[in-house]
Parts: structure tokens; sequence; C-alpha cells
């Protein structure tokens, strides 16, 4: 047998090696998906929580906004950290603003008006062109 022969014919035959073992791995994975996805059912069918986590990280952005979620969030954590019932919640911290000497806008009488004055402008200095 010739030399350009024998590399032509390995190659053919790695190459087919190669694909056989590829369409094998990906068969695979596929049945292990599916036992994953019925695993998956089977615990949320237990759990409401988890059911309702995986409600929350589908409906997106509106998340954050949904007290159900909020809720669901509150217990995961709980959950994880391993706090239990009797612990106690954390103090309500009054929200703090940017200027503490201005009254809030609900602090403010009927006739009063904010007193907001806007800084003055900086002007830049002008810039020589370049050419």
């Amino acid at each position: 047998m010739d030399g350009k022969i024998l590399a032509r014919v390995s190659a053919v035959v790695f190459i087919a090696v190669a694909l056989t073992v590829t369409a094998i791995e990906m068969s695979s994975k596929d049945d292990e998906l599916d036992a994953l996805g019925t695993r998956d059912r089977s615990i949320a069918s237990e759990d409401p929580l988890a059911a309702e986590l995986r409600r929350c990280s589908g409906i997106g952005e509106a998340g954050p906004r949904d007290p159900g979620c909020l809720k669901a969030w509150a217990e995961s954590r709980r959950r994880f950290l391993g706090q239990h019932d009797s612990a106690p919640a954390p103090a309500a911290v009054a929200p703090k603003t940017l200027f503490p000497e201005v009254p809030a806008s609900g602090d403010r009488q009927e006739g009063e008006g904010a007193d907001v004055t806007a800084p003055e402008m900086q002007v830049e200095p002008p810039r020589p062109e370049i050419r």
C-alpha cells in the first residue's frame, strides 16, 4: 500500500469513529435531560415554594414588584440561611433623603412651595481648534 492511500484511509476511519462517538454522546444527553425534567416536575409538585420561585423567574422584570415573589424569595432566603421563625425581624429603617434639611413632600404645608434653587452653571473655557 502506498503511503498516501494509507493516510487517507486512516483519516476516513478517524472521522467515522469521531462521528459515531458524537452521535452516541448526543443521544445519551437527551435521555439525561428528560430525566432531569421529570425530576424537576416531581419536586415542584411536592414543594409549592419551588413552583412559585420558578414562576417568579419566568416573569422577568415584573418579579421584584410581585408580592408573591417577594414572599417566596424571603422564604427561600430563610430556608437557605437556616433561620427559625422565632428569629426577630430586622427593625424598619426610615428612608434617608439626600437633603435632610429640606422637609419631605408629606411634611410641607399646603401653601408652602419647594424652595429649590438650581446650582449655577459652570462655563467651560474655550478650547482652540485642532486642525
